[in-house]
């Protein structure tokens, strides 16, 4: 099966050597050529343009990729390939996109003939690289057409096929909801060690807490890398941006009528991040950086 990646930005480069990797047959392009060139330098087969990226497939089934920003970008390069696309073609979005778009989308392409499947992945850049999780919905057929390479890329226990389209957009966003507030946890965490009165070696905490704790896991180690690399967070501003999936994670909680006061209160902190010497905040600004490449403002 040959794939088809639209989009070399962090995930979607790190995603198209995993592939390469694991013996798939991957074909990306990128809106600005030089992703491209580099790429290829790397081994991975390249096309400057859609319409290159889509004739290469010849007249095999194509599974074009997408892995850009949610939003306008999806639905334009969606746009950009229905002509180029013929009936069960599949195109992938592999971004944080809004599930009831996504339904919208699938419903779209359904009239067209082009099936659509979501695919929430997570990991990070890391994750993308060696092994991702991935969250996975759409109709049964083209979901097990594709299936063997999505458990290729993903990591052990890391692939789940939840059912109708938009459920993996969905599991993600919820996924994202429950990462805000831990990830707001651990940065209060950490504020009240520095506020104490004790002389605290941070990045021990984190390694300490990272190894055999009730609290280890993904974040606490990624906690730990940040604090070895600026064992002060010195520089960094307390500014942390919000994807936009906790907004929509509490707009289902309120539509459900489901009490959510840590995902919500974790929102909130990320709204207000405009106190720049808060150490929580440079705390949860460091590992986003750390698992996602995610900005980091400078104080």
């Amino acid at each position: 099966m040959d794939i088809g990646l639209v989009g070399l930005g962090k995930m979607g480069y790190m995603l198209a050597l995993n592939m390469r990797d694991q013996g798939i047959s991957v074909i990306a392009t990128n809106r600005s050529p030089e992703k491209v060139d580099e790429i290829e330098k790397e081994g991975v087969a390249g096309a400057k343009s859609l319409e290159a990226l889509v004739t290469s497939f010849g007249d095999k089934r194509k599974v074009i990729w997408l892995m850009v920003p949610a939003g306008d970008a999806v639905d334009q390069n969606i746009e950009m390939l229905i002509p180029l696309l013929n009936p069960s073609d599949i195109i992938i979005d592999g971004g944080n996109s809004n599930f009831n778009e996504t339904i919208r989308r699938y419903e779209y392409l359904k009239g067209k003939g082009i099936d659509f499947i979501d695919v929430g992945t997570s990991g990070g850049t890391s994750g993308a690289r060696n092994g991702a999780c991935l969250m996975v919905g759409g109709e049964r057929e083209p979901v097990a057409f594709i299936e063997p390479m999505l458990k290729k890329i993903s990591i052990e226990n890391g692939y789940g096929y939840f059912g109708a389209p938009g459920s993996g957009h969905y599991v993600k966003m919820i996924h994202n909801g429950i990462e805000y507030g831990m990830m707001q946890a651990i940065g209060e965490g950490f504020d009240i060690l520095k506020a104490s009165e004790f002389d605290l070696d941070f990045e021990l905490v984190s390694k300490e807490w990272s190894n055999g704790s009730i609290i280890e896991g993904l974040l606490m180690r990624l906690m730990h890398e940040a604090f070895k690399e600026n064992p002060n967070l010195d520089g960094i501003a307390g500014k942390v941006d919000a994807s936009g999936e906790a907004d929509w994670t509490l707009q289902e909680a309120i539509r459900l009528k489901v009490s959510a006061p840590v995902i919500t209160q974790s929102l909130f902190a990320r709204y207000k991040s405009k106190d720049e010497t808060l150490f929580s905040e440079k705390s949860v600004a460091a590992l986003r950086n750390q698992f996602g490449g995610h900005k980091i403002y400078k104080a």
